[in-house]
């Protein structure tokens, strides 16, 4: 299972989106991956699961296939989230 959380940290969802990665890790101790949007290696990951809006969270399985998407504010709660861990 893979998490991976896609957001600027230089935009107004920063801290909130922050926040939400600490307590995540705190709760759970599963950290999330994160990735930046305008990070060209990212690139063939957001078009292939067509994320054009920030924040993202996704959940992928082991074999990449897309689990679940939360696009944008406000982002999901943790209980939401750690579902996807199994």
């Amino acid at each position: 299972m893979r998490i991976i959380a896609i957001y600027n940290k230089e935009s107004d969802h920063a801290r909130a989106t922050e926040d939400f990665l600490y307590e995540f890790e705190r709760r759970t101790g599963y950290k999330i991956e994160t990735l930046s949007p305008y990070d060209r290696e990212n690139e063939s990951l957001l078009r292939a699961y067509d994320i054009v809006e920030y924040p993202t969270i996704i959940a992928l399985s082991e074999s990449g296939e897309l689990l679940h998407i939360w696009k944008g504010m406000p982002i999901p709660l943790i209980n939401e989230v750690s579902y996807y861990l199994g």
